[in-house]
This record gives structure tokens, sequence and C-alpha cells, in this order.
């Protein structure tokens, strides 16, 4: 039985490369703290473009970006940037 291919080292690496880039969140524009505990909600994760549930490459550098773990978690599996707007009001 295989094992998860995100705990593999070809995914490391283009997390490392994506790492190193140090680029600002592709979905709201804003810096990474990259040096937060991966926990962290601005803290550094790696978003595919296409959706992996969608057909996109987990390991297609063409394919990743950087993005905040909110961000990222807002996003889900939607092919656009933006996260969902909000009601204008708490209900």
């Amino acid at each position: 039985m295989p094992g998860n291919p995100r705990n593999g080292r070809p995914y490391r690496r283009l997390v490392d490369a994506q790492r190193r880039l140090g680029l600002p969140c592709w979905i709201c524009g804003h810096n990474i703290g990259y040096q937060l505990d991966a926990r962290h909600p601005l803290s550094f994760t790696l978003d595919h473009l296409v959706p992996l549930s969608r057909g996109g490459s987990l390991l297609d550098p063409a394919n990743a970006r950087s993005a905040h773990r909110r961000c990222n978690s807002a996003r889900g599996n939607r092919t656009t940037a933006q996260p969902p707007a909000r009601a204008s009001r708490r209900w």
C-alpha cells in the first residue's frame, strides 16, 4: 500500500522551493509570515492553482502557489482565488 505522496521527498522539495521564493499570498496579496509556526493562520502553506480534487497536479511547480493557511482554507477547492463573500452583518 503506497504512502501519502505529501510525505515524499519530491513534495517536500517543491514546498521548500516555493518557501525560498518568499512570495506574498497569491490569494490576498499580503506578506506571509514564513517564520511563523505552521499552525498559525498567517503562516505559509503550499496552495495549488488547480485544486487536486479537480485534477490538478500535486508535484507540478506551475500549479504551486504560496498562500496563508487561512486564505488557502477559505478558498477550499474552488478554482477562483477570491474567498467567499461575507454576509453584510452577523446573524
